[in-house]
């Protein structure tokens, strides 16, 4: 038998560059899609005192606590509003949280220049647990500030306290 001799031709490999830019297209897509941008950890705010406070003289990081009571009824309305157990006038619920309003302003003017940031005041709203939703949401917005309008007619945002926690929720007995 004989063989015959072919004459080889080196084929061409040729590397198709079109599915190889769309995988790469898609791999960028899908990594700019599923990327998320996260806060570094261990960023606390923290007030702790360079030394040890000396019995005479007043601490000057103080901040008095501000503690709002909600009390609603067996039907979710709310009934009262306390700060730091003191009452606060009112027979409805509107007049209860602009009494609300009022108050947290005239603590946030006692405290100082007004900023928020600067103060570093806390407050905590502890509400019943058959409260309405809507009656808390108004308790935070009274807390954290409100529209102003100013000379020129336009509105401005006056913050209150930027720090709002709740207590734990009271079981209805």
């Amino acid at each position: 038998m004989r063989y015959s001799q072919r004459t080889r031709t080196r084929d061409k490999f040729e590397l198709q560059m079109t599915p190889m830019i769309d995988v790469v297209f898609l791999l960028l897509i899908f990594f700019m899609l599923t990327f998320k941008i996260t806060i570094p950890e261990g960023n606390f705010n923290i007030n702790m005192p360079l030394t040890a406070p000396t019995a005479g003289l007043p601490d000057q990081n103080f901040r008095p606590e501000i503690k709002v009571r909600l009390i609603a009824d067996p039907a979710g309305t709310l009934t009262e509003i306390r700060i730091n157990e003191r009452p606060l006038s009112g027979n409805t619920p509107e007049r209860l949280i602009a009494s609300l309003r009022a108050e947290i302003r005239s603590l946030v003017q006692l405290m100082g220049t007004g900023d928020p940031l600067e103060q570093e005041l806390e407050a905590e709203i502890d509400a019943d647990y058959q409260l309405r939703y809507q009656y808390t949401m108004s308790a935070i917005t009274a807390c954290s500030g409100q529209l102003e309008q100013t000379v020129t007619g336009q509105y401005d945002l006056v913050k209150y306290i930027e720090k709002i926690k709740f207590a734990p929720p009271r079981s209805s007995l």
